[in-house]
């Protein structure tokens, strides 16, 4: 099969034949499909990180397809809508035309042993019918539900509280007209999006074949496109969803032979996520609000009212949901007071997240008396099933009872820390005076600490290959572990704060001592659960020598604002931090005249500093656009590649899966190395666990995180091989520690370092 791979991407292959005569291969392109090919002949696990401008989907589409001629199926995930979106409606439609003319049906098809023979040539064709059959997958919360729609129209004035919400549905009902395939994606914004809970498809309240609407159902059609399709896309998230349930054998998405993962450094925290359990107070308020609200005595449960034989048992349902109401809100304003005030940390540990929260150490922290509230509503909406006169109104009330009963659980696995390998926390964010009175949104948490374990049980050992790629997954080149073996073995590398020590005398007994192994997907392979896989690198076809310039701004701050601070009369503070790096960022945006994306590892930083720049580059002629401030992520990005001249300030999600070409951005200011805060309870866990097994937390998690990291945010500035422009770091530590020289040694080869005193 690997031959066949070389075969479609030489010059004058079936590819030339979509992308035209100036098709010329791309070696690393080549290898990886190679490589993806033969994991899949021989349902082994790859890793596999491939540079900018590879064209990685290619690398692992054409193998796919090669398998789906076969009779196999193969399911892609992603993590962007965007590239979900290429993938569907661009790279598979060209590529699927390529495959099904080079290999026309012959015999009985792809039942045959034998691998399919090649045919450049584009005449031919197949027998008719499509053996590569392409579907996007999604959720079944995305359907809009056309019976559910119904019933919403024709009890709006019991179900929604204000006119807001009412016009919302409208649009619904408008848009319901004209859409294709029924899916949010297409929707208009709403006004107040919570009306969308009340006409979207959901399991709980399906009728089936019963429906009245089940043959215009635009996600039975889904499913049933589904079940017949053999090139599956869908997000990590659904795939991730799909395979926690699996364990409890109702795994919704069809058997496949092999899993590609895009994007696959994002698989950690996806996968953590859908393993663990969360429990927003929000949730909880929206199930029992949309059933019944004190205040306007709209609601499910008011309207039922008309259709149900004993009034009376109705009554009674609604104030058990207002009564539980009552109870949501002192659950989660108790969870908050065990959090206060700060320096008393009772059952919570030390750090915070946003106005509030941090770990909980210990079970039974605080009273749950939600779960039982819950448990007793959705007892009571059963009971209720009985009592009503229509099929749909039967169903209606399990899909409530199943999420007060869900809400009920969650209560009582997150109070009681019943599931194991798990670290629990209370996240709180909003009003950063929420002491004050401000509001707050509360979230109770738990992910496992180590999910390598449950990938590697769950994912790895399953009975289909696995490919897991992206451009950011290794902690170095493997050019840099080669050069550096000897090196390596005999270094330690520690954090800034115990490099002192480790210089000036051997470390105590008690230091632990972290050995960096050669593997440069060591970090990757342990914290994944994929041990054992083959790796491979490939590096970019770009000439970062040439393109690219890394520039560290080692510039202290200015001597007569600080000069209190450095002669030791007060401590620097947060605020005198943010002054320096605004006017480090003015400089560097004046020497590119713009085109600039600054990126930092605090949201709170963030908006200081925009506050700082915003007018005095804005009379420069430099428009300012800062995450959580300016707009939504795609209408930032839209604004900034229609000005050159425009600076663009972004956090964790502009790291990463942003692409803008051209002279549009020419500058990417990385603010400060982004390591993880040391008091987020997650990484408190990790740290901990490590330490406990006598490793150092710092070399074995913190610094491999950090560094992938870095190259995603240094990975922002080159796409094309007309790019070019300059990185600027303004964290000294990338020269002047020692465990700077391993984000160098992470970089592209050919990247100019120089440094700006």
């Amino acid at each position: 099969m690997t031959e066949e791979v070389r075969s479609i991407l030489s010059a004058g292959g079936p590819i030339s034949t979509v992308l035209g005569s100036g098709y010329e291969p791309r070696q690393q392109q080549v290898e990886m499909a190679e490589a993806v090919a033969r994991a899949m002949a021989e349902k082994t696990h790859l890793l596999a990180e491939a540079g900018t401008g590879v064209g990685k989907s290619f690398a692992y589409l054409i193998p796919a397809m090669l398998r789906c001629l076969r009779g196999e199926t193969v399911l892609i995930a992603t993590n962007t809508i965007a590239l979900q979106e290429q993938l569907i409606l661009k790279d598979v439609p060209l590529l699927r035309e390529m495959m099904e003319k080079a290999y026309p049906r012959v015999g009985n098809g792809p039942s045959q042993k034998a691998e399919p023979t090649p045919n450049p040539l584009p005449q031919g064709g197949g027998s008719g019918e499509d053996r590569i059959k392409p579907v996007l997958v999604k959720g079944r919360g995305n359907y809009v539900s056309i019976r559910r729609l119904k019933q919403a129209s024709e009890r709006q004035d019991k179900l929604f509280n204000d006119a807001a919400a009412r016009r919302s549905l409208h649009v619904i009902e408008d848009w319901a007209q004209h859409t294709l395939d029924g899916t949010m994606s297409t929707l208009p914004a709403l006004e107040r999006m919570g009306v969308w809970d009340k006409v979207q498809s959901d399991s709980g309240n399906c009728m089936g074949r019963k429906c009245p609407t089940f043959d215009r159902c635009f996600y039975q059609s889904a499913r049933a496109e589904l079940e017949g399709a053999n090139l599956l896309i869908c997000n990590h998230a659904l795939f991730f969803s799909d395979l926690a349930l699996r364990v409890q054998d109702v795994g919704f998405l069809p058997r496949y032979q092999h899993v590609v993962l895009d994007e696959a450094h994002n698989v950690e925290d996806v996968a953590s996520e859908h393993f663990g359990r969360s429990l927003a107070e929000g949730r909880v308020m929206h199930l029992l609000t949309t059933l019944c609200h004190p205040r306007t005595g709209k609601g499910y449960l008011p309207n039922l009212m008309l259709y149900a034989s004993d009034p009376e048992a109705v009554e009674r349902a609604m104030q058990i949901a207002i009564r539980a109401q009552d109870i949501c809100r002192g659950f989660f304003e108790n969870v908050l007071r065990a959090t206060k005030p700060a320096g008393d940390q009772g059952a919570f540990g030390a750090g915070t997240i946003g106005g509030g929260g941090g770990r909980i150490r210990r079970s039974g922290a605080f009273e749950n008396n939600l779960s039982e509230a819950c448990a007793v509503l959705a007892q009571r909406l059963n009971t209720l099933k009985e009592l009503v006169k229509t099929d749909a109104d039967r169903f209606e009330l399990n899909g409530y009872a199943e999420r007060a009963k869900m809400i009920a659980d969650d209560a009582r696995v997150l109070v009681d820390q019943s599931q194991p390998g798990c670290a629990y926390w209370v996240e709180a964010t909003g009003d950063e005076d929420w002491g004050g009175g401000g509001f707050q949104k509360v979230t109770l948490a738990c992910a496992p600490v180590e999910v390598g374990p449950l990938l590697k049980e769950r994912l790895f050992s399953g009975d289909f290959s696995v490919v897991l790629t992206s451009a950011t997954l290794a902690t170095k080149t493997v050019e840099a572990a080669k050069a550096s073996t000897k090196k390596v073995e005999e270094r330690r590398f520690v954090p800034d704060e115990e490099m002192a020590v480790a210089e000036s005398a051997p470390p105590p007994p008690q230091l632990p001592r972290f050995v960096q192994k050669q593997d440069a997907f060591a970090h990757a392979m342990k914290r994944l659960g994929a041990e054992g896989a083959r790796t491979m690198q490939v590096g970019s076809p770009f000439d970062y020598a040439k393109q690219v310039e890394l520039m560290v701004d080692l510039t202290p701050p200015d001597v007569d604002e600080f000069a209190e601070a450095i002669a030791g009369e007060r401590r620097r503070t947060w605020a005198d931090d943010a002054a320096h790096v605004a006017r480090r960022v003015i400089h560097h945006v004046k020497e590119t005249d713009g085109g600039a994306f600054v990126l930092f590892t605090s949201l709170a930083t963030l908006r200081a500093v925009a506050k700082l720049i915003r007018e005095p580059l804005g009379a420069l002629g430099h428009p300012v656009m800062a995450q959580t401030v300016d707009g939504s992520r795609t209408a930032m990005l839209e604004q900034f590649r229609k000005d050159e001249r425009s600076v663009l300030l972004g956090a964790a999600s502009f790291w990463q899966g942003v692409d803008v070409r051209g002279r549009g951005l020419r500058n990417v200011i990385i603010t400060k190395l982004p390591f993880d805060p040391p008091d987020r309870p997650l990484t408190q866990a990790r740290h901990e666990l490590i330490e406990a097994r006598g490793g150092n937390s710092f070399g074995e998690d913190s610094l491999p995180r950090a560094i992938i990291r870095f190259k995603q945010g240094f990975g922002r500035l080159i796409r094309s091989a007309e790019d070019k422009g300059r990185v600027v770091v303004l964290d000294p530590r990338l020269v002047r520690s020692g465990y700077g020289k391993q984000f160098l040694a992470s970089l592209p080869p050919g990247v100019r370092v120089t440094t700006l005193e």
